[in-house]
């Protein structure tokens, strides 16, 4: 575990002069630009057929003001980029175009097929990113966390969320779910993820209980996880810093997305002109530039950002003092016994145990088993009897009840053991329910 002493979550003054470090280079002028040129076509195709209702709908998104946070913006960016995709493939396009009926088709196809193979890289690039942010985060957040057994579990925890939240999104698309739909769904589990880690920072809920199994967990990490997120905290000075640049390119991808959509529902009635379609191929070629030249610079600074700053007293030392394992002495011919109640399945019951050297050197083992009691007093053996010198382990629990773990001394005629040991017995973490106001 990475040392904390001395050690306080950032604030957002000393963001802001990590920040002065890194200034994000300004957009071309060209850029809000080329959003307005796009929203003033789509508005002129109305004289050829009025404006559907979901036309209208993107329209006045496309007008809007884009979402503050700068992860929903990015979730954005991505759901436009799929849905501009599945706009312009091949199989959706008007039937003149698919045909190439005329030169003149063939050009806008030719520009098409542009748009479609720069999308494509940077929406694979933006799916990159994302993870590669989340999983430097993660990792970052670990090395704080206690290296045994504890840690492995919120790993296994975490592993099992993210199949879970991907198996619902996989359930959503197989019942025929809109590529919206599947967007908000991922937005929606992004924010769980947040709710878990404030809940987790300020121990409520069944997150009570995982706090106490991660005693020494070091406040300081606590603390930072409680408040990153807040309105006005640290991530605030990174969206006051970086957010307009973003926020102007969320508009952009937008007014795209629109005039696509306006013009090839009525390419039957009014093809799209020679003029208008280089407009059209300029906005996407510095939309995919600029945001990639975004992304890039954004995960320079997230990569080498500060969590925690120095500070006189971080309440690290009260953590490892709360760290300690226990000890027992299991003398020649006896056992010791721990019994673990759960009352949930999926529970984990973990434990990490060695044995102290003996004053003689020599090389000490002592036997161990798990077996679980069930309600009635009926034993099952979990984890067969052996003998070790030290272990650490775990399993998922299968059904509630008793626990009883076994260290056994009493092969040994003569030699105590001197044990120094930790266990506990986790409930599974349930992904909260979120409220409509944090929705």
């Amino acid at each position: 575990m990475a040392m904390t002493e001395g050690l306080v979550p950032i604030t957002r003054t000393y963001l802001a002069r990590y920040y002065d470090k890194y200034p994000l280079p300004p957009l071309p002028d060209a850029t809000t630009d080329l959003a307005a040129r796009l929203r003033a076509l789509s508005a002129d195709l109305a004289a050829v057929a009025p404006i559907a209702p979901d036309e209208e709908l993107l329209e006045q998104e496309a007008a809007g003001i884009p979402a503050h946070k700068i992860d929903e913006n990015l979730w954005k960016n991505r759901e436009q980029m799929e849905e501009i995709l599945f706009l312009i493939n091949t199989s959706h396009r008007p039937v003149a175009l698919q045909q190439k009926s005329t030169p003149e088709d063939a050009e806008i196809v030719c520009t098409l097929d542009d748009i479609e193979a720069k999308l494509k890289d940077m929406l694979k690039n933006l799916e990159q990113f994302q993870l590669k942010n989340a999983d430097n985060v993660f990792n970052t957040v670990m090395t704080y966390m206690p290296q045994d057994f504890r840690g492995t579990l919120i790993r296994q925890q975490r592993e099992r969320s993210e199949r879970n939240k991907q198996a619902e999104v996989d359930a959503l698309v197989s019942a025929g779910g809109s590529i919206h739909d599947r967007y908000a769904l991922l937005w929606k589990q992004q924010m769980e993820r947040r709710v878990q880690l404030a809940q987790l920072g300020s121990a409520t809920g069944v997150y009570k209980t995982l706090v106490r199994y991660l005693v020494g967990v070091p406040q300081v990490l606590l603390d930072f996880i409680r408040q990153i997120n807040d309105d006005n905290g640290p991530m605030e000075e990174q969206r006051e810093r970086y957010g307009p640049a973003l926020y102007t390119l969320t508009k952009l991808v937008l007014a795209i997305r629109l005039y696509l959509h306006v013009s090839l529902a009525r390419y039957g009635q009014r093809k799209i002109e020679k003029d208008d379609a280089a407009v059209l191929q300029q906005a996407v070629v510095i939309y995919t530039k600029e945001f990639l030249k975004f992304t890039e610079f954004i995960g320079e600074v997230f990569v080498n950002a500060p969590f925690f700053i120095s500070a006189e007293d971080a309440g690290a030392v009260d953590a490892r003092k709360s760290d300690e394992y226990k000890e027992t002495i299991i003398p020649a011919g006896k056992t010791h016994e721990v019994i673990l109640s759960v009352e949930a399945v999926n529970s984990y019951i973990a434990w990490d145990f060695s044995l102290q050297q003996g004053a003689l050197n020599m090389v000490l083992d002592i036997g161990f088993h798990v077996e679980y009691i069930s309600p009635s007093g009926e034993k099952t053996l979990i984890l067969p009897y052996r003998r070790y010198e030290a272990d650490q382990g775990n399993f998922c629990t299968v059904s509630s009840g008793s626990y009883k773990l076994v260290w056994d001394n009493s092969y040994s005629s003569f030699f105590k053991k001197v044990l120094r040991y930790k266990v506990d017995a986790v409930p599974p973490v349930v992904e909260p329910a979120l409220s409509a106001t944090e929705l």
